[in-house]
């Protein structure tokens, strides 16, 4: 292949290097030059083009790239035609994706002008999704290189393998303490798990944390067509004799592999009865935030073999997130379990629901609703109060005159709540463990509740953001762990911090409260006037 320079009239026949502009004239990369170009060329005044020329015994970069997809692409995979020296790869049907690496690796190690890029390997897809992609340097590559690496690839390294295991028996164990509603969620959570692969739980059973109960429910669900079993004991497996792996056992299965060095789902353990797979979930399989039961579980429903040596090589990127609930050994635990807490009130905003009055500034029983607020926060068990003023500050601090808080005014409280909270988290004391976040116009919040959120939360219990609810609806104020400041920080906009409940449900404790309190603020004219007639 030839590149360099060359005037227009002998650059005929060549491909455009770079994208040329002069004057009116746009002559993009990749262009092949004939008589127009020439003609365009000389009339804008351009006297010399960059052009690449193929050689015989060279195939183009669409050519090159073509060939080599198609003869990686093995089952449940589609080839899309090239373009620009790319040919891109789709998954052809829902499956995890079966890499070989050693041909991939293969296949680049061909020449730098040939790439191959997949995802990772053993991944779920979807119909449709991209999943590899082959690329071409230059324009053109010898034909001996486009031959190598063909050649790297017959046989096909990629396929998408499809979903087999349709029916899925779940056994949970029981023990005292471990409420109904736990095993709801974690049957919500699996049945969400399964539902990409059109598997679906086809039984569920419930039994006492007991060798003998459990082989039973597993024998049974085996009998009625199980083609996984899966179980979530009540107590962590600890050992290959604990009581999982024994009911395994006992109806004569066999213990294939216990552990696994992904974080979170260290306690995964895959058995096998008559030829089912049998999985003991990890703790953290009851929480939908991805974690190493969802590597096994995937690739077993798409009925691959997950082998020793595949787990123990799962250690490189096996370390998934920080798990936010374990104490962490840098911490010192204080004398009350980490529970120097202080308290934010959020008391800069512009009230523009109220139609002009400040309602912090507006009275309930002679008080106005900040000085409430801010008073039960005092008067709560929580280690300092911070007010966060912005909107009217002087005046709403002129409110809060004689109380014993520290003031942080936000510059940026035009630009939303998170410009707020951010204000607060800034100023809560190092030696705090904690915050817990009240709004200003929340008068019903009580001394009691916020202790209550202080009592519960346990960081070294894995208690690391208390919420109150009521019938499922969760309020405020909601007190944060000092894990949580760095992402609190993040925050943008008019916006609070829910999705980070959402995020780390796993942290969440919930306190259950009576009546409106945790749910009630005055943000309108008319709920200041009910609030009033009380």
């Amino acid at each position: 292949m030839k590149f360099g320079p060359a005037s227009p009239a002998d650059a005929v026949g060549g491909v455009t290097v770079h994208t040329l502009r002069q004057g009116s004239l746009v002559l993009k990369k990749g262009t092949t030059i004939g008589p127009a170009e020439v003609a365009a060329l000389d009339k804008a005044g351009v006297k010399e083009v960059v052009v690449v020329r193929l050689e015989p015994g060279d195939v183009s970069e669409d050519v090159a790239a073509a060939s080599i997809a198609q003869a990686v692409a093995d089952d449940g995979v589609n080839v899309e035609r090239a373009f620009t020296g790319r040919a891109n790869l789709f998954a052809a049907r829902a499956g995890v994706l079966v890499v070989d690496r050693a041909r991939v690796d293969r296949i680049n190690a061909v020449d730098e002008a040939i790439t191959f890029a997949t995802l990772a390997a053993f991944k779920p897809v979807v119909e449709g999704e991209m999943i590899a992609t082959v690329k071409i340097i230059p324009f053109g590559v010898a034909g001996t290189l486009r031959d190598a690496a063909v050649a790297a690839a017959s046989g096909g390294g990629l396929l998408v393998a499809p979903y087999v295991i349709k029916r899925v028996g779940i056994v949970s164990t029981l023990l005292p303490g471990l409420a109904p509603k736990v095993i709801e969620k974690t049957l919500r959570v699996t049945a969400e798990r399964l539902a990409p692969a059109g598997a679906a739980i086809m039984a569920e059973r419930r039994v006492p944390h007991d060798e003998a109960d459990l082989a039973a429910s597993i024998r049974e669900l085996l009998g009625l067509g199980a083609e996984l079993v899966i179980v979530f004991g009540a107590s962590a497996i600890a050992d290959r004799r604990d009581v999982i792996p024994a009911a395994i056992t006992d109806i004569g299965g066999s213990i294939e592999h216990f552990g696994m060095p992904v974080d979170p789902g260290n306690l995964l353990l895959i058995g096998n009865a008559g030829g089912v797979p049998v999985l003991g979930a990890p703790g953290c399989a009851r929480s939908p935030v991805e974690n190493g039961f969802d590597w096994v579980l995937m690739r077993l429903l798409a009925g691959l073999k997950v082998t020793r040596a595949e787990l123990t090589g799962m250690g490189v990127g096996g370390l998934l997130m920080e798990i936010v609930t374990r104490p962490q050994p840098r911490t010192p635990v204080g004398p009350e379990g980490n529970r120097n807490v202080a308290a934010i009130i959020l008391a800069a905003g512009r009230s523009t629901r109220m139609g002009g009055p400040n309602k912090l500034l507006a009275e309930l029983g002679g008080k106005t609703l900040v000085r409430i607020v801010t008073e039960q926060a005092l008067a709560s068990k929580a280690s300092g109060v911070v007010v966060v003023t912005g909107h009217q500050a002087a005046q709403v601090e002129q409110a809060l005159a004689g109380l014993n808080v520290t003031f942080v005014r936000n510059p940026d409280f035009a630009e939303g709540l998170a410009s707020s909270v951010k204000s607060g988290i800034a100023a809560v004391p190092p030696n705090a463990d904690g915050a817990v976040v009240c709004l200003g116009d929340m008068p019903l919040i009580s001394a009691d509740l916020i202790d209550r959120l202080i009592e519960t939360f346990a960081p070294d219990r894995g208690s690391l953001i208390a919420v109150p609810v009521s019938d499922g609806r969760r309020g405020n104020p909601v007190l944060w762990s000092r894990r949580f400041f760095n992402e609190l920080m993040t925050l943008e906009g008019d916006i609070g911090a829910r999705h980070l409940i959402a995020k780390h449900a796993e942290a969440v404790a919930e306190v259950p409260v009576e009546g409106h309190g945790a749910f009630l603020d005055i943000d309108t004219p008319q709920a200041l006037e009910e609030a009033q007639r009380g």
